[in-house]
């Protein structure tokens, strides 16, 4: 989840909205960066439950045995240790205490995946000594709603009692589920538009290929990836595949019409949450918000609200790909590398927006929806995501071998071989959801317990 926004001044004109939102483009390639973000759980090695927030082997002890031990800095709110940062990267406490780090803005994969290697030895180092463990899944595989303990945020507390009045899996998206994602650059509005229209359609191909959540409260679930079963289930006015960004004319104003009729969360001030749920930015702008009567936002509001919003791909000042799950330590380096090699490269995404421009947004809906329940094994229309994945794999690697930029001191020369896993994954048709399950079926005799052990970091 993302931290309180700052530095925007007050807003007097609604084109204001849209300019914040086209003040990220990058007209030079050259200046575009990747930022890559992922989740992960940690427990208790002993009773193999949830750490909570307080204690010698808590998220706290975590936090600050990496800020001692390593240099990060201290993030507070209300006299709580709820982050750290340190050289534009961060880490932050999910609501159910899930780590994250959320990279730094970076120029090739070979950097972030050092950063997410760095970050994933050092969270060992400290979690190792007070008998913490950390796993990467997109849904915890046995812990219970009541054994997920809410951390100590003002934004936590507000969105938690209000999930249960939208949708029906709110609070389990907040405390039991992990996600890995990456943030990347558009260069103009048109570039913005083709980027958004093929992150969204292909979406489902990256829930696919990373789909790591087949169980939930002690056995399997019936789907691939229940993370994204719970994100369909979460809330609709905030949620889902955007039909509108595929209609003609679609651009940052239209983005702001979208943005302004999700209800909001809350107001940040003075480093405090006030309450505003379900009321409307567009009463705001007016200086009607009945949370703050009289008032009106600043930029730096219209940023916060910008964050509430869940899609399955969004934009900011910059495109974020949501779909898929957290996963093992070589598939965090993968999802960067995917959605660059079919961002990054105009040839690429050439390809990438032909394979999908002809899809209606039903189709794009029944791909949603069959990737979290099959995984590969979906089919939508006769054809089988399987073949689809193969296809797309084949154009990110185009398209990273195109951007060719080399790492370990030239030694590699591109990099295409962060989507090794992926390529595994088409040729034997397994995700980690179906290797996970055949454990479960095999060599555990359906004891969960051995997941802590077999697949933690």
């Amino acid at each position: 989840m993302s931290i309180p926004q700052s530095g925007g001044g007050p807003i007097e004109h609604r084109d204001q909205l849209a300019e914040y939102l086209a003040s990220g483009c990058k007209p030079d390639s050259n200046d575009w960066r990747i930022g890559t973000e992922h989740e992960k759980f940690g427990y208790c090695k002993d009773a193999q439950k949830p750490i909570p927030y307080d204690g010698e082997r808590s998220i706290r002890a975590v936090l600050e045995g990496l800020r001692d031990r390593y240099g990060w800095n201290e993030v507070r709110e209300g006299g709580h240790l709820i982050g750290l940062e340190k050289d534009g990267a961060n880490v932050s406490l999910e609501p159910g205490g899930a780590l994250e780090l959320s990279g730094a803005p970076l120029e090739t994969i070979h950097q972030t995946c050092d950063e997410v290697n760095t970050h994933l030895r050092e969270v060992k180092d400290i979690a190792d000594e007070i008998g913490v463990g950390f796993i990467g899944l997109g849904a915890a595989p046995v812990w219970t709603h009541d054994q997920m303990p809410l951390m100590p945020k003002g934004r936590y507390k507000l969105m938690d009692a209000y999930m249960d009045k939208v949708g029906t899996t709110g609070t389990t998206m907040m405390r039991r589920t992990c996600t890995v994602q990456v943030n990347l650059d558009f260069g103009s509005e048109a570039d913005m538009v083709q980027k958004f229209r093929v992150a969204l359609a292909l979406q489902p191909v990256a829930t696919a290929l990373f789909a790591n959540s087949p169980f939930f409260e002690g056995k399997p679930n019936g789907m691939k990836s229940y993370r994204s079963w719970v994100w369909q289930h979460l809330d609709p006015a905030r949620t889902g595949m955007l039909p509108f960004v595929f209609e003609d004319g679609f651009g940052f104003e239209r983005y702001v019409d979208y943005a302004l009729d999700v209800p909001m969360y809350f107001v940040y001030r003075d480093g405090k949450y006030i309450d505003a749920l379900g009321q409307s930015f567009r009463d705001f702008l007016d200086g009607k918000l009945p949370a703050m009567p009289g008032e009106t936002p600043t930029l730096s509001d219209w940023a916060d609200h910008l964050t509430t919003i869940f899609p399955e791909a969004r934009i900011k000042k910059y495109m974020e790909m949501r779909g898929a799950d957290g996963g093992p330590w070589r598939r965090i380096c993968a999802l960067p590398a995917f959605w660059t090699g079919l961002m990054y490269d105009q040839s690429s995404l050439d390809a990438a927006w032909d394979l999908v421009k002809y899809w209606d947004a039903e189709t794009r809906e029944a791909w949603r929806v069959e990737a979290g329940i099959r995984g590969l094994q979906a089919i939508v229309g006769g054809r089988r995501m399987i073949d689809l994945a193969a296809e797309v794999l084949d154009i990110s690697r185009a398209g990273l071998k195109a951007r060719a930029r080399p790492g370990l001191g030239g030694m590699v020369q591109d990099e295409r071989h962060f989507l090794h896993a992926l390529e595994d994954s088409v040729e034997t048709g397994k995700t980690p959801a179906d290797e996970l399950l055949e454990h479960y079926h095999g060599d555990w005799n359906g004891d969960l317990s051995r997941i802590y052990a077999e697949y933690s970091y």
